[in-house]
């Protein structure tokens, strides 16, 4: 690995006078090496990040890309990792008209790096610095406590994907502020609804009553209602009190509680585990965005390799080798997801719904589908609404704000489904939905969504640790339960409860009767919203062994 020449570098330079040219904003330094095709295997299991603390899963997916590697050669084209500086690796036998392609595509990387909000957390620190530090201490402690360290690693990232990330994002974009329900909310909606359940009649005179308070003292009129309900109902203060206490306190995501509250790690002798644990947090809090932003990101990467590269006058001569690269690159499969194809194109359609005013409820109050193709109001904005998108939204949002039946329509995007031939030897690919509510599912459904636990200090007995799964559609995945309890066990050092939420063991499968042989074959989908029974379980983890309760 080395930096590249002073002629490639003048090549990336001239890119960047570019595409800040074009709008895109970047800090002035950036690294780019050349690597082999070797070292890229030896980096991508660090996430590209040299530094990266050494673990043996690194060393196994290295063996298994080499593997890999061997059956089927490639050559990828680059990678870039947010750091401080940017750093950016290419291979070492691209031409320098693929490098002016790969520079813009990467300069658009950094350009979402730095102004994105969901890596506000990211920009005020070097994580390649920080990185090798955490390095140094975990070799340190490696050779003091020997096979423990990766125990503790292991165990530590069995629950790296639960980090408070939101919670961390909320404290850099000053968008968090402390809970408070007013006490006219609390009142109607949770005090007498599910206190006092009081009849609808009695909810409706309620009301009634408090909107005559109102008519009749103006300002002060509310101030009377409550001096009316302490006297009916002396408890509700100490009641919304308490409410209001405990929504202000702060989230404390699973490997943080650890740290904090775990009596195990708290020993003297334990303590080096709690650096581990910090070490591997602020790893996962790092990568958080990057998974988060797969198709928005590699959609702007996309969406500014083309522009940019089509414009630059270095392209002549290259014209056949640029749409043989970028089609490969953005081409939409017909089944499957591609992000960089995806995102590309929908930032191609909100420029040009923006350009035209169609972002906008006249629009959208059209129904007639001549009228909607020939509106263009020329507001000439589509390039600040775009840029206003890349600054404010994930993943989440820019599926289901943006895809809308006319994009799906546009690109001939479907939904396939799979079944068996008539013979059941081979699997037949169909289009199963053109609706773009179903191809939002479909892609929503591909997004990264990890469990959302919290620590119920109020249940846990005895010393051990109660944790909660608020079910969002999504049962946790079995096989992965029993390790994992077993590592938090560890970590806390006293049993540990999981209530979940689990598909009843009685639900029979759905079949599909569209099949053309004797008693068809379960339905591939899930049976999520078809009537399929759900029942609230609880697993325990106490020396070593786990058990399951149906609650």
């Amino acid at each position: 690995m080395e930096l590249i020449n002073q002629h490639t570098k003048k090549i990336m330079e001239g890119c960047k006078e570019r595409a800040r040219d074009a709008g895109l904003s970047f800090d002035n330094e950036t690294l780019e090496y050349i690597v082999t095709n070797r070292d890229l295997l030896e980096l991508s299991p660090k996430v590209m990040i040299p530094t990266l603390y050494d673990y043996w899963v690194h060393d196994v997916e290295v063996l298994k890309e080499q593997g890999r590697y061997e059956l089927y050669p490639s050559n990828p084209y680059e990678t870039v990792i947010n750091t401080r500086p940017a750093i950016s690796f290419y291979n070492d036998n691209n031409p320098d008209w693929l490098n002016v392609m790969i520079f813009y595509h990467v300069l658009a990387h950094i350009d979402f790096f730095q102004n994105n909000l969901y890596y506000r957390h990211t920009w005020d620190f070097d994580f390649t610095g920080q990185a090798l530090a955490d390095k140094r201490l975990i070799a340190r402690l490696r050779s003091e406590k020997g096979r423990w360290v990766d125990y503790i690693i292991e165990f530590a990232r069995g629950i790296d994907n639960v980090v408070g990330y939101f919670k961390e994002l909320s404290q850099y974009n000053g968008a968090f502020t402390p809970f408070k329900t007013s006490r006219l909310d609390f009142y109607f909606d949770l005090f007498l609804q599910t206190e006092k359940k009081i009849p609808i009649h009695e909810y409706i005179q309620e009301l009634e009553r408090y909107n005559q308070s109102i008519r009749e003292l103006g300002e002060s009129g509310e101030k009377s209602f409550f001096s009316a309900v302490t006297t009916k109902y002396p408890e509700f203060e100490a009641i919304y009190e308490r409410y209001c206490e405990e929504k202000t306190k702060p989230f404390i995501d699973l490997p943080q509680f650890l740290i904090e509250h775990s009596p195990f790690l708290n020993q003297n002798e334990n303590q080096w585990m709690k650096s581990i644990l910090q070490v591997v947090r602020k790893t996962s809090l790092f990568f958080q965005p990057q998974i988060r932003t797969k198709i928005m990101n590699e959609g702007w990467a996309s969406y500014w390799h083309e522009v940019l590269f089509l414009k630059d006058d270095r392209i002549k001569g290259h014209e056949v080798e640029f749409a043989r690269v970028n089609a490969g690159v953005t081409a939409l499969p017909r089944v499957g997801l591609n992000p960089y194809a995806l995102g590309m194109r929908l930032f191609y359609q909100l420029e040009e719904i923006a350009n035209k005013g169609k972002y906008s409820m006249k629009f959208r109050q059209i129904l007639d589908s001549r009228t909607r193709d020939k509106f263009d109001q020329q507001t000439g904005k589509g390039k600040e609404f775009i840029f206003s998108i890349r600054k404010n939204l994930a993943d989440f949002l820019f599926v289901n704000t943006f895809i809308d039946q006319d994009f799906v329509d546009k690109n001939r995007l479907f939904v396939a489904g799979r079944r068996l031939n008539q013979t059941k030897t081979a699997w037949q690919y169909y289009v199963k939905s053109k609706k773009a509510e179903d191809y939002r599912k479909m892609i929503t459904d591909a997004l990264y969504h990890p469990p959302h636990i919290e620590i119920d200090q109020t249940k846990g007995h005895n010393g051990s640790l109660y944790l909660v799964h608020h079910f969002e559609e999504k049962p946790l995945v079995k096989d992965y339960i029993k390790n994992t309890m077993l590592g938090i066990e560890y970590l806390w050092g006293a049993p540990v409860h999981l209530e979940t939420t689990e598909p009843a063991a009685d639900t029979p499968p759905k079949w599909s009767l569209s099949m053309p042989f004797m008693g068809g074959t379960p339905q591939e989908e899930t049976n999520r919203g078809l009537g399929m029974k759900l029942s609230r379980v609880l697993y325990t983890m106490e020396k070593r062994k786990l058990t399951r309760k149906v609650l």
